[in-house]
């Protein structure tokens, strides 16, 4: 009976465990954090309540000239170009170069100086993983992924996946560094990726998908297209010699 039950199973393959390869992502310029802290003072929590409720209405007296946009956007705190952010009683406490972690314990020791660590609770987290897909993408354009971490794959298929004529094995990601911007060239059909530092996006990342030669030589995106596109030009070609020779 049980062996059976085991030739029936409906699995074919399973691979190995493919380890993670991820450093812990550390703040920088233009990122969007969610920082939260409540005290048992009252009078303290009253403070950064309206502090918020300050932070949210110029947040969106920002948003009225912009598209899109999402809570954390309206809520959350941007490091500037120094990587500071502004906040109540702490003034600016600069966050870029630290990782969530890091910042959280940062701004703990800070309020130690208003209140125990005892009676304090800080949080501090992303807001969303931000990132643009641009060319050969079924919806291109800017995308916000309300989590703490976004694989590649779930990042192509919020932007709608890939298209048909797109380069799988060659999809560009242009990634931001405190000293500036690197690009780098991916094969999405190597399982290497999967251990690789690429698996997970990064704030601000940007995806690329050119179009293979198909596009270029403007054919259709399969056979059946490319065929009809054919046998029309051919139609027409003869079209017109045979209007010539009248």
């Amino acid at each position: 009976m049980q062996e059976r039950e085991a030739s029936e199973s409906p699995l074919k393959y399973a691979s190995e465990i493919l380890p993670y390869d991820v450093d812990e992502y550390k703040l920088q310029y233009n990122d969007i954090v969610d920082i939260s802290i409540r005290t048992s003072s009252k009078e303290l929590n009253e403070l950064f309540s309206l502090f918020e409720a300050d932070n949210i209405r110029g947040n969106m007296m920002m948003q009225g000239a912009m598209a899109g946009g999402d809570a954390f956007f309206m809520t959350g705190f941007n490091l500037d170009e120094r990587g500071m952010v502004e906040l109540p009683l702490l003034g600016e406490v600069k966050l870029s170069g630290l990782t969530l972690q890091e910042a959280k314990v940062l701004i703990e020791g800070r309020m130690i100086e208003f209140v125990n660590r005892e009676d304090m609770f800080v949080r501090v987290r992303l807001g969303g993983i931000r990132y643009s897909a641009l060319g050969e993408f079924r919806r291109p354009g800017k995308h916000n992924v309300l989590q703490n971490r976004v694989t590649i794959f779930e990042a192509i298929a919020h932007a709608g996946d890939l298209t048909e004529v797109a380069k799988r094995d060659d999809l560009v990601l242009l990634r931001q560094y405190p000293g500036g911007t690197r690009m780098y060239r991916i094969d999405l059909n190597n399982k290497n990726i999967l251990t690789s530092e690429y698996f997970f996006i990064q704030p601000n990342d940007m995806l690329y998908a050119e179009p293979m030669k198909i596009r270029e030589l403007g054919t259709g995106v399969n056979f059946v297209q490319s065929f009809s596109l054919l046998i029309t030009t051919l139609t027409a070609a003869l079209l017109v010699v045979n209007l010539t020779r009248q």
